[in-house]
């Protein structure tokens, strides 16, 4: 059931809001320079490898690091950068790693490739069995506030009470987060591609 409900909700999503979703990649590309979809590498089911998408929200001179690790992260933050965050539209494009089944509308967010102290800690737990979410039950209990130790923890919980009636409650909480704008501080790294889908090394086990 949940893998049917990715797949039916994530192309009715993509049809939707196909308009906005174009709208925002020309303006991200009108104000500033680079590619309007970001891809990063970020650890899926497994421990396998794949490239995600999102709007592109910094300058492309970013140091490749995750966002709470940069000195004065909002200097390497766009204008636009920071209302997409703010409203979650830059993950809009996710919508499409739902679809081709990189991703669950719910899981545990996909760790980037070089957060080993986290793809370690999830793999211990077997966590790292579960498909990555657009949202998690961690994300709406800290985000990025919480210490990895935590969000493992939290990780951990939801692979223990997971159902398609506990994603639905995530599914809304997740909305009420955003409608209540909810501090966001999601990590990217500023490396840009072209809008095609990279390769990806998809046979590595874990991150590097």
């Amino acid at each position: 059931m949940k893998r049917a409900f990715d797949v039916c909700a994530a192309a009715a999503g993509l049809i939707c809001i196909g308009p906005l979703m174009f709208s925002i990649a020309v303006l991200v590309r009108l104000t500033s320079r680079g590619n309007a979809i970001h891809w990063s590498k970020r650890v899926g089911a497994r421990n396998i490898l794949f490239a995600m998408p999102k709007f592109r929200t910094m300058y492309q001179d970013t140091p490749q690091l995750a966002t709470h690790l940069l000195q004065d992260a909002n200097s390497h933050i766009t204008p636009l950068g920071r209302i997409l965050r703010k409203t979650s539209l830059d993950e809009l494009p996710q919508l499409w790693s739902v679809l081709v089944g990189d991703m669950s509308f719910v899981g545990p967010r996909p760790a980037l490739y070089n957060q080993h102290d986290l793809v370690e800690l999830r793999t211990q737990t077997e966590v790292h069995q579960l498909a990555p979410g657009i949202t998690g039950w961690a994300q709406i209990n800290g985000r990025d506030e919480l210490s990895v130790s935590d969000k493992v923890d939290f990780d951990v919980e939801y692979l223990r009470r997971q159902s398609f009636y506990f994603d639905l409650k995530i599914l809304v909480l997740t909305l009420v987060k955003v409608i209540r704008r909810d501090g966001i501080c999601q990590a990217e790294t500023p490396q840009t591609v072209a809008l095609s889908l990279p390769s990806v090394d998809a046979q590595s086990n874990r991150a590097a």
